[in-house]
């Protein structure tokens, strides 16, 4: 009875937390898409209305409502999804760490090591590491990254030198990765390391050290904090 109770208050708990997310994410989406209301409820009544309509047409109006409603459910779900994802995106869009956020959640499989090198100008390069190989993705000015791509590539050659390398730009210019396509894009690479490797090639790549844990620490006592010797007198 215990054990019941307490599953049933995890579900209520967990059932308010979702629906509490999702109101949130309406709200961030409408900010942008001042339509998608309009549009998700405009599709539920279609698909509902159109799989109504068939089953009066065949004498199973009941069955093909209750079908309906199923599929308008579902259909108002996937729009809403995508509408809310393309809102996401472009809110996203020119910020700096827009592709370093993308890259967190490209899914299971994959090793994120956000800003492995940036210059004085901003422009920085994140790495993932999946059994596609290493990928560099720099965001910033297209001119600038090429060479911080290239000297990234070169400080990485001598330790993972049998692993593929595959570099991609964020922009929409010629040969770029538009922002919303940048996980799409890794994804599709093929698969060419075992499990094993990609460990491996994950603890060299550690080993290495990435932009944050090579700057230096600054020497001396923390500013604001007294030596633990005698304290100087007046």
């Amino acid at each position: 009875m215990a054990r019941k109770a307490k599953s049933d208050g995890a579900a209520g708990a967990e059932n308010p937390g979702r629906l509490k997310q999702i109101a949130l994410t309406y709200k961030m989406t409408r900010r942008v898409d001042s339509k998608v209301g309009l549009v998700v409820a405009g599709v539920g009544i279609v698909v509902f209305g159109v799989l109504l309509a068939i089953g009066f047409l065949i004498g199973h109006p009941i069955y093909a409502g209750i079908l309906g409603f199923v599929l308008a459910f579902l259909a108002m779900a996937i729009v809403f999804g995508r509408r809310a994802e393309r809102a996401a995106f472009g809110q996203m869009e020119g910020q700096p760490g827009a592709a370093a956020a993308v890259l967190e959640n490209v899914g299971r499989g994959w090793t994120v090591t956000p800003a492995v090198a940036m210059n004085r100008s901003q422009d920085v390069v994140h790495r993932a590491v999946g059994k596609a190989g290493i990928v560099l993705v720099g965001e910033g000015n297209p001119n600038r990254l090429r060479g911080l791509l290239a000297a990234e590539k070169k400080r990485m050659a001598r330790t993972v030198a049998d692993s593929p390398v595959h570099d991609l730009i964020v922009g929409d210019g010629e040969g770029q990765v538009p922002l919303k396509k940048v996980r799409t894009t890794l994804l599709k690479l093929p698969r060419v390391l075992p499990g094993a490797q990609v460990t491996a090639v994950n603890d060299r790549l550690r080993a290495l050290g990435d932009l944050m844990s090579n700057m230096p620490v600054p020497k001396g006592p923390i500013p604001g904090r007294g030596s633990r010797g005698h304290s100087p007198r007046g």
